[in-house]
């Protein structure tokens, strides 16, 4: 697993290096497992993947259907629910949204960090939440099988003094 010092979201980055990488580890893992990444759960990843947010279902499905797949919302409900539930994309409660994974294939406890003014997303490691809530299962008999933490609050830029 890689500890990103300070979440990509939340720094200055080459985005399109920083997507393209995620994208890629995304169909080795796909291919790994025999998952098919089917051109509309792979344009679905790809529009996940345009910008640290999350995306509500019926935005991506917008999306979807400008670039000529079909308009009904189950298409986009399907395909991500295959990302979600193939670590390739998570869904974000507080927002009802997703964002993809930027960890796809590793085993790990996402902590988002939203920001509540510009809805840029930071998914940054947990490894402490995580055993923190192992600590606290393990007595009681309970497998943790995913964890997902969410903060709000304001991203640097948004914090900075005017």
């Amino acid at each position: 697993m890689t500890i990103d010092p300070v979440p990509l979201a939340f720094s200055e980055h080459d985005h399109e290096t920083c997507s393209g990488g995620v994208l890629a580890q995304a169909g080795a893992l796909a291919a790994s497992r025999g998952l098919r990444l089917t051109p509309v759960r792979r344009r679905t990843l790809e529009i996940l993947l345009e910008s640290h947010r999350a995306m509500g279902a019926y935005e991506v499905l917008e999306r979807l259907s400008a670039d000529g797949f079909a308009k009904q919302p189950p298409v986009a409900y399907r395909a991500l629910e295959f990302l979600v539930e193939n670590g390739l994309a998570h869904r974000i409660r507080r927002l009802n949204a997703f964002a993809a994974c930027m960890h796809p294939g590793e085993r790990h406890s996402p902590v988002f960090l939203i920001c509540k003014s510009c809805d840029h997303i930071a998914e940054a490691q947990g490894a402490h939440v995580a055993t923190a809530l192992e600590a606290a299962a393990t007595p009681a008999g309970f497998s943790i099988e995913r964890t997902n933490v969410e903060a709000l609050g304001l991203c640097p830029a948004c914090a900075a003094p005017a």
